[in-house]
């Protein structure tokens, strides 16, 4: 009899201490704090707030990134590249377009004034257009599969469908990462080929002055074998190019690189407070804005570019063609290239 009475009294003891332990954390869960402690913190505000700032736990996963449970930066770039980024750069496509439509109608197609002359100079020879070809084709399609990750989801699925979006998508990557390699020994080729023709000098300056005689008839600025237009996309193409490379091996070559990180260090010698201890993930939201941002720069002066080279000015297409010109057409838009050729021969 003893036996049970005191069975049941620790019995009772044992359900009233459970009673009370759960009323203790349930007291603690609606004070706002949280059970175990463990992150040092003492409310549900604190914690989301220690989540939220990014920090790491622990993990027992190969991959260190993998401690972040909230990667807040994430929403920063998801803002940026859905927002100014795509914004901006489709206005700038169309603009440029629509520019060049407006242009065509008030100028026309800039013809020879003297008249083609059947005479024709060597322009570029068979390795300038060889350069020419390699860097400018594969920046077409660098562009197309590039311009189809940013606004595809957007412009395409609602015609071709999503299945149908996604096999063109996965083969535009592979385009786009390997076709990649073919721009860079282009524009390394072309730099090489063209650097002593492009360095600037006084008359140049005139030729801006004079806007390139592109928006008057009669008007034939003097210029060497680059005049300064081609002078300035030449730098901009090679100058974008490297760095719009750069990013882009950063990217298919993910959490190796800490570019940014060692720029911003740079350019605080100028008085700038840029972060300097940016995470892999930080480093790679980066290299994507900006391979971004530079791309489509490039691209709208390159819209340009094709433009001028082809359907707005007669004759200039041949130059990367057959790599002869009439020389006529050489006499008015290169009068200086033309007599250094002339007194070599």
């Amino acid at each position: 009899m003893l036996k049970k009475i005191t069975a049941v009294i620790m019995m009772v003891f044992i359900l009233n201490t459970i009673i009370i332990s759960n009323s203790n954390t349930s007291l603690a869960q609606t004070k706002g704090e949280v059970p175990g402690k463990s992150l040092g913190i003492k409310s549900d505000t604190d914690l989301w707030k220690y989540v939220r700032n990014g920090n790491a736990g622990t993990t027992q996963m190969k991959d260190e990134l993998s401690a972040v449970m909230i990667q807040s930066e994430g929403d920063n770039w998801r803002a940026l590249r859905n927002g100014p980024v795509s914004m901006f750069g489709g206005i700038g496509l169309a603009g440029i377009i629509a520019l060049l439509f407006v242009f065509f109608l008030y100028r026309g197609k800039i013809k020879v004034e003297s008249g083609l002359s059947g005479d024709t100079i060597l322009r570029f020879a068979t390795l300038d257009r060889f350069a020419h070809w390699l860097m400018a084709g594969s920046f077409v399609l660098l562009a197309l599969t590039g311009l189809n990750i940013l606004y595809g989801r957007y412009v395409l699925i609602p015609i071709l469908g999503p299945e149908l979006f996604s096999s063109i998508t996965v083969g535009g990557k592979y385009i786009h990462n390997y076709l990649s390699f073919a721009f860079m020994i282009g524009l390394a080729l072309a730099f090489i080929l063209w650097v002593k023709h492009n360095i600037p000098t006084k008359i140049d300056w005139q030729w801006l002055k004079m806007g390139g005689g592109i928006f008057k008839a009669g008007m034939h600025p003097p210029a060497k074998k680059f005049n300064a237009g081609q002078k300035m996309i030449f730098w901009i193409t090679m100058i974008g190019g490297l760095s719009v490379s750069m990013s882009g091996i950063a990217l298919m070559f993910p959490f190796e690189t800490s570019m940014f990180s060692e720029t911003f260090a740079l350019l605080n010698i100028f008085g700038l407070d840029l972060p300097t201890n940016l995470t892999a993930m930080q480093e790679q939201q980066y290299n994507q804005l900006w391979h971004g941002v530079v791309s489509l720069g490039l691209m709208i002066m390159i819209i340009a570019h094709i433009y001028i080279g082809s359907v707005g000015m007669e004759g200039a297409l041949d130059a990367m063609n057959s790599g002869k010109v009439d020389r006529n057409w050489a006499k008015e838009h290169h009068n200086l290239w033309v007599k250094e050729e002339d007194e070599k021969s």
